[in-house]
């Protein structure tokens, strides 16, 4: 759900990002070793796609820290070295997966998500609660049958509320996981994002609104 893109080439990074978002992901980006480091602890994200050659704090040094934290964050490395011995380098500083440049952007999407569902517990391919099916894999919904025409955001809100299989998710969580760093948490986006999700989904209403606590479907 959530990546930071580390990458010291400006241009490329935020065309990953913007990829990414595209794709349904809330993306970060950064263009340092230290500012990833600095991100890496500020917010629990699922992957990070990490360039190695990174300015200030190198990209190994970036991941070797990762490792020796325990987080669970998963780490795609990329590097435009493409050598085998370059590749089992980066795979034991303890990548999880490894791209080399240039690359073709539809595979970084499918590894991410790949990465993603390691970094999770297992979340199967369609979930499915009071006639809402959500196909993970195709980014497809639908309500009894009715296909939902969701916006990126709308299907990740639904796909956390599914996952919660009938638990309170806060709009605080909701925040963290389906939105980026430069969200507003003053904003109301959720309500927002919530309104119009819940509109589209029809009646009868499915999600309600926990006071005080957060939401439910």
């Amino acid at each position: 759900m959530r990546v930071l893109v580390a990458e010291d080439e400006e241009i490329l990074a935020e065309l990953v990002a913007t990829g990414l978002r595209r794709a349904g992901f809330a993306v970060d980006t950064v263009y340092s070793g230290d500012a990833a480091l600095a991100y890496l602890g500020l917010h629990d994200y699922d992957v990070v796609v990490l360039d190695r050659d990174l300015p200030r704090v190198h990209g190994d040094d970036v991941a070797r820290g990762l490792v020796a934290s325990g987080s669970r964050t998963r780490i795609l490395m990329l590097t435009a070295a493409g050598s085998m011995e370059d590749r089992v380098a980066g795979l034991d500083l303890g990548a999880d997966d490894y791209l080399g440049k240039p690359f073709e952007f539809p595979e970084l999407v499918s590894r991410v998500r790949a990465l993603r569902r390691r970094s999770a517990r297992p979340v199967p391919p369609q979930l499915e609660r009071h006639g809402i099916r959500l196909d993970t894999v195709r980014r497809t919904a639908s309500r009894d049958g009715r296909e939902l025409d969701l916006s990126p955001k709308e299907f990740s809100v639904l796909q956390l509320l599914l996952e919660a299989d009938g638990g309170t998710v806060s709009a605080e969580e909701l925040l963290e996981r389906a939105w980026d760093a430069n969200a507003d948490p003053f904003t109301g986006a959720v309500r927002v994002c919530m309104s119009k999700l819940r509109g589209k989904l029809g009646e009868p209403a499915l999600i309600r609104t926990v006071q005080g606590v957060g939401y439910a479907l």
